[in-house]
C-alpha cells in the first residue's frame, strides 16, 4: 500500500485499477485541502470518522459519519476539517487517468500552487 504525507494529512491508497482508485484520507483538525480540479477523474467521498466540510463549485455543505458526496471530473472542490478530531474519508476515484498529477491547484495554504490561478466558473 502506498501511503503519502502532507502539510494537511496522510493518504493511503487501498486498491488500484485501471479505472478506479480507493483512497484512506486523513486531515489533521484545522486543516484542508486545496481548492483543486481534475480533468480525468470523479471522486466519491465517504465519511468515516470527524466531520468534513466540502467545497464543490460555488456550493458548501458539511457531511458527518456514514455520509458522502460526489465531486464530478472538471468541478473545483476542496475538503476540510473543521473539527476537533481527525476527518478519515475514503476516496473512490474513477476516470480513464488517475495519476496524482492530475490536479490543478486554484488556492492553497501551503503554497503548493506556485501562483494563485484566478477560479473562474462557467
Amino acid at each position: 500500500m502506498e501511503t503519502g504525507e502532507r502539510p494537511w494529512g496522510t493518504y493511503t491508497v487501498l486498491e488500484e485499477n485501471k479505472n478506479y482508485k480507493i483512497k484512506r484520507i486523513e486531515v489533521h483538525p484545522g486543516q484542508r485541502l486545496s481548492l483543486q480540479m481534475h480533468h480525468h477523474r470523479s471522486e466519491h467521498w465517504i465519511v468515516v470518522s470527524g466531520t468534513a466540510k466540502v467545497t464543490c463549485g460555488d456550493k458548501e455543505a458539511t457531511y458527518n459519519i456514514n455520509e458522502s458526496t460526489f465531486i464530478p471530473m472538471g468541478m473545483s472542490h476542496r475538503l476540510e476539517n473543521p473539527g476537533v478530531i481527525p476527518l478519515i474519508i475514503i476516496e473512490v476515484q474513477s476516470g480513464e487517468y488517475l495519476g496524482e498529477d492530475d490536479i490543478i491547484r486554484f488556492e492553497d495554504d501551503y503554497q503548493r500552487c506556485g501562483s494563485t490561478v484566478p477560479l473562474v466558473q462557467a
